[in-house]
């Protein structure tokens, strides 16, 4: 199994960190077209312009403040943040300083997807070795490497959820901005945000020993449809049921949280101009 992906269920605990937010990032403005000019020919009617994607889960503007450091220059004030929410340890220990913000959107993009970049890691690996149990001919993951994502689980456990909301709010500009960066259409970071905690709470919960096989030189689940899951998934299952279900109960929980603040930016954000 890829030791490169181990340090994902870190970043579902970041996924906490990136919830909340702001910024109605409404609809952009159309410049009219001019109207054609007369002919004798008849001409097809035009194409329908299309549609800007609607934002789903749209959340009310953070009262100003001030003003937030440009994305290239957002990595002291962010880990700042991190080190007022979570503890100067803690940061230390968990989280890598540079790039953070870009760091945080990328994985959250990627999380369902097969694979995340190790270099774009916004966490520290998890520590200890990976243990596989049974035997050479039928290896099973141990129950051991259960045991290496309890620091991490405790933090996430005692993270008060409003103060998450609050500090993501404060610099949600910065995560729009890092996400439209990566090339995607206008679309709105938090709606993608809400899709992921949806994505990882559809990870099936495997009970008892987890069949390995190893092909190569790294061991792969031996089911088709464990291997076939997304990073972010078959870290869940790596982590063990019990833990994948402290991590579910918070998902859930900032999940609701999120949209009771989308509820409130529904009320507070002004209607799209029109097209």
């Amino acid at each position: 199994m890829n030791e490169n992906i181990k340090w994902i269920a870190a970043a579902v605990a970041v996924v906490g960190l990136s919830i909340g937010a702001v910024l109605y990032f409404g609809h952009v403005r159309k410049t009219p077209q001019p109207a054609p000019a007369e002919s004798a020919v008849t001409l097809p009617p035009p194409m329908p312009a299309a549609e800007e994607p609607a934002i789903k889960h749209p959340l009310p503007t953070p009262p100003k403040s001030e003003p937030l450091p440009s994305l290239a220059e957002s990595d002291q004030p962010v880990q700042k943040a991190f080190a007022d929410l979570l503890g100067n340890e803690s940061v230390q220990r968990f989280i890598r300083p540079e790039n953070l913000v870009r760091h945080i959107v990328v994985t959250v993009d990627n999380l369902p997807e097969q694979k995340v970049a190790q270099r774009l890691r916004p966490v520290l690996p998890v520590t200890g070795m990976f243990g596989v149990g049974g035997s050479e001919d039928e290896p099973v993951l141990d129950s051991s490497n259960y045991a290496r994502y309890e620091p991490m689980l405790t933090l996430l456990r005692n993270t008060d959820t409003q103060a998450l909301i609050a500090a993501y709010t404060r610099y949600y500009p910065l995560f729009q901005e890092a996400y439209e960066s990566l090339g995607h259409p206008p679309e709105y970071f938090n709606d993608r945000l809400v899709e992921v905690i949806d994505h990882l709470l559809e990870t099936p919960d495997v009970q008892g020993p987890i069949a390995l096989t190893r092909p190569g030189v790294l061991y792969e689940y031996a089911d088709p449809k464990l291997e076939a899951l997304s990073a972010g998934q078959k870290v869940l299952i790596r982590m063990g049921s019990a833990n994948a279900a402290v991590v579910r109960t918070r998902l859930r929980e900032l999940r609701s949280a999120l949209l009771a603040e989308s509820a409130g930016g529904a009320q507070a954000s002004p209607p799209p101009p029109p097209n």
